[in-house]
Parts: structure tokens; sequence; C-alpha cells
């Protein structure tokens, strides 16, 4: 099992600048992937970012490139997403997702869901 627990959510105006952060804990290994989705009111979540604990390697949706950033912090077992020229369009809850495969699809493991709200 492993326990998930995101934060730095909140309400930014439109350009502007959020970082969420995702501490896991359990069992946690250097073969497990994080990642983040988001899940907008009356839409299916999607795939946003991902990122191996072991290499750092990085997966990103095409509507967030360029704009969000995830990077790792292997002692603290935390991961993090930084979001850059924010648009109305990413207001969503931003979920934490942990598991053994990389890729865009979800992995088991959720955590509770921070909300980012973008005003325009």
């Amino acid at each position: 099992q492993v326990q998930l627990v995101e934060s730095g959510g909140g309400l930014v105006q439109t350009g502007g600048s959020l970082r969420l952060s995702c501490a896991a804990s359990g069992r946690t290994s250097s073969g497990h992937v994080m990642g983040w989705f988001r899940q907008a009111p009356e839409k299916e979540r999607e795939f946003v970012a991902a990122i191996m604990w072991s290499g750092g390697f990085t997966l990103y949706a095409d509507s967030v490139k360029g704009r969000f950033t995830i990077s790792r912090d292997n002692a603290k077992n935390t991961v993090y997403l930084q979001m850059n020229s924010l648009k109305p369009e990413d207001t969503a809850v931003y979920y934490c997702n942990s598991g053994p495969t990389y890729g865009r699809r979800p992995n088991p493991y959720w955590g509770q869901g921070t909300q980012v709200t973008v005003s325009s």
C-alpha cells in the first residue's frame, strides 16, 4: 500500500503560478512512478504528468507541456508539480497518483485531491 497526501492547491489569477506537493508513504520503492491527474467539473479525469522515482524520466500531457514541471525529492518521498502560466481551463481537482506503470494510464494508488482554481 502507498499513501499519498497532496497539498498546495488554491485560487490564482490567469497567468499565475502554484506548486502542488504530494508526499508518499508506505511501500514506496525506486520502481514506482508518481503522477498527477486532474478532473474538472463534468469532465473525465485526465493525465497531467508523470515521473519515475529512479532516473527522473518525465512525461507530460500536451496541454501542460512547457508550462508545468514535475519533479521529485527522493529523500523526502515527495513529488511536486510546478504550474506556471495558469489558464482558467487548468481549473480542476488535482490528484496525485502512484504505482508501478510508467505512462499516461493511472496507477492503483490515489491521493485525496487538491482544488486548483484559476480565475479569468
